[in-house]
């Protein structure tokens, strides 16, 4: 009896002294099913899965304070950008969280052998059978079938351990329907899966939602309307001198130029080109832009149309015509069959944001090499592609497409390339208050609509605090060019309202209040984030209607805020070629500076962006989620950011 008290005893010591199992908890979970999924049976739990974990990098709480040190207007590091080292090094993943997750891997079954980690530190991957992923993650994999027939692998939330959590910022594949299943007797039973419809399309593809709209064909004039008198009907270069007071380049250093990112298989044609330079700028210099080629971008000629060559005709028409003679860089993004993403053009910007073979996140990101026949073999870039010092991109996703970790992980390096004195613009979108296609979100299924109803649904990157996103105006109707604009109500709505992901930047609090205190819009939480404490969108605008543009050999009228993002990218790039005139370096990140000084931007306080079967917001003075803080006043902003 005496032996059995003291082995009891024992044993509740031993239990005592060993450590408590860690507290799981809720790291993703998703609210509603992507447009066009259904979900279906479990899993077979043998099936292989390819298992990424991104690492939480290092000092991102510091990401923003360091920014707004080099952005902000008043403070004495103005323009003190930082160079790409120092970036890389300050916001690697520490040791700390590397060791972490592996030794809770190692812990769960997974061998340090099986586990590789990319060049840049910032994932790991493994791959694991469906059971040890289930066990691992406390989670359910299921089979989802979009409308179109194809199968996908994905699971409705997942844990962690909560001493793991804060290091990791997703796993995949997960919630973002990252993987689909290979017929039985293929090489590996589950592979990253390519872009499909309904979780975001790629955004190159014809009849994307983000792409400029078609009006009036005008055919093969030559000399076209180049008088001021008729800017209300058809917008031309001149016409946005006069309107934004846009001022001579003066140097020919070339030593700021402008980039504009096209997602293939959108292209220009070289005789689009020269079309335009014929009617519109007889003196160009650079008659064709310098080639940046990214994972097999090129500009094909093979597929022709509005569809294919209206977006890029139009990015490069318009920027390469109003900032002559400063050269204009296109970064041509992807092959023809995958395309790309705007985290496939990141990682040629910056290695330290590449992940390892197979992609950065399937959901949105193409495999390189292409597995596909005729694909891009090459290895996925990562580096080796310069950042130019002013970036216009006219694409964009909905903000509903991907899931809050992908958006914050991608802002996060938006913000780095501000801190690298890069001012990234993007358009925000041209349906108004709803998303791409019109497409609005049911309340109760949180599915996308028709778009007479429901939830609004902004765009993204626009949402992210760290880009300048840009809407769109008009000039008014039977107006002067030098009348005041309105908010753009002519074949499209100019995009904005409130970001559902995003927090409210320090920059923007005071305008959004003011907003709030003044023009509080008559929607309650049923349409749209009320909270008063998240980003809104746009920041400024130009604008976006009636613009001739040579397609395909002749003139038409385009539409969208794919034409006011490059414009006011243009502008900004004579600015900072002024600026280098003095000696001073480029402008970086805009926002902080515009908000700061609204008194440099004109105002717009006439229109609206309907969607979702309401009037949508009004365009107010002061910032609003219409036109943003207004237009662009060139002089104004050249003395502005001359004097900083």
């Amino acid at each position: 009896m005496r032996f059995s008290i003291l082995a009891f005893t024992a044993f509740v010591a031993s239990v005592a002294a060993a450590p408590s199992p860690a507290r799981n908890v809720v790291h993703e979970k998703r609210d509603r099913l992507p447009f066009g999924w259904t979900k279906g049976d479990r899993l077979d739990a043998e099936q292989k899965l390819p298992m990424r974990i991104a690492l939480t990098q290092s000092n991102l709480d510091q990401l923003e304070k360091a920014l707004l040190e080099v952005s902000h207007p008043t403070s004495m590091r103005y323009g003190k950008h930082w160079n790409a080292k120092d970036i890389a090094e300050k916001f690697a993943p520490s040791d700390e969280t590397t060791i972490v997750v592996k030794e809770w891997l190692s812990s769960a079954g997974i061998s340090n052998e099986r586990i590789s980690q990319s060049q840049s530190l910032g994932w790991l991957q493994f791959d694991a059978t469906v059971a040890e992923a289930e066990s691992l993650l406390d989670t359910k994999y299921h089979i989802y079938r979009h409308s179109s027939g194809v199968p996908q692998i994905a699971c409705e939330d997942y844990k962690l351990p909560e001493h793991v959590s804060k290091h990791v910022d997703f796993v995949t594949p997960t919630l973002h329907f990252d993987a689909k299943v290979h017929k039985p007797g293929q090489e590996q039973d589950i592979q990253p899966r390519r872009v499909q419809p309904g979780i975001g399309h790629k955004v190159g593809l014809p009849g994307s939602g983000s792409l400029p709209k078609k009006g009036q064909s005008l055919g093969k004039l030559q000399n076209i309307i180049a008088e001021l008198e008729n800017c209300n009907e058809f917008i031309t270069p001149d016409c946005l001198r006069v309107l934004y007071e846009i001022p001579p380049v003066l140097t020919n250093k070339q030593t700021n130029p402008y980039g504009i990112v096209e997602y293939s298989p959108q292209a220009y044609l070289q005789g689009d080109l020269d079309l335009f330079f014929a009617n519109f700028s007889t003196k160009q210099r650079q008659r064709t832009p310098t080639l940046v080629s990214i994972d097999g971008g090129v500009p094909q000629t093979q597929a022709t149309g509005f569809e294919y060559n209206g977006e890029s005709d139009l990015d490069l028409e318009y920027g390469m015509t109003l900032v002559n003679p400063i050269s204009v860089t296109l970064f041509q993004v992807g092959d023809n069959i995958e395309s790309g993403s705007f985290n496939t053009f990141l990682d040629a910007l910056d290695a330290s944001y590449c992940t390892f073979e197979g992609g950065d996140d399937p959901t949105q990101d193409p495999p390189y090499p292409d597995p596909t026949a005729g694909g891009y073999k090459g290895p996925r870039q990562c580096g080796g592609a310069a950042a130019t010092k002013v970036i216009s991109t006219s694409y964009g996703y909905n903000e509903a497409d991907l899931t809050p970790f992908y958006e914050m992980r991608q802002c996060q390096e938006y913000a780095k390339l501000g801190l690298a004195g890069t001012s990234v613009l993007y358009s925000s979108g041209d349906y108004g208050v709803a998303g791409n296609g019109g497409q609005c979100i049911d309340p109760a299924t949180g599915m996308y609509n028709n778009g007479t109803s429901g939830l609004f649904n902004p765009s993204f990157p626009g949402t992210c605090p760290f880009v300048t996103s840009v809407g769109a105006t008009q000039i008014k109707p039977n107006a002067s060019v030098f009348a005041p604009e309105e908010a753009c109500e002519t074949v499209i709505f100019s995009g904005g309202g409130f970001s559902n992901v995003f927090p409210l930047p320090s920059y923007q609090k005071t305008a959004v209040g003011n907003y709030y205190a003044k023009f509080n819009p008559p929607y309650g939480a049923d349409r749209y984030n009320n909270s008063r404490q998240v980003r809104g969108f746009p920041d400024i605008s130009a604008n976006g209607a009636n613009y001739v543009v040579a397609v395909d050999g002749e003139f038409s009228l385009v539409y969208g805020t794919s034409a006011s993002s490059p414009t006011t990218g243009s502008i900004i790039t004579i600015i900072n070629e002024y600026r280098a005139a003095v000696g001073k370096g480029s402008v970086g990140f805009l926002n902080p500076t515009l908000y700061q000084h609204p008194e440099a931007l004109n105002d717009i306080v006439t229109g609206g962006n309907q969607g979702c079967g309401t009037p949508g917001f009004e365009a107010v003075p002061g910032w609003d989620p219409v036109t943003g803080l207004g237009t662009p006043n060139t002089p104004k902003l050249l003395k502005l950011f001359l004097g900083l």
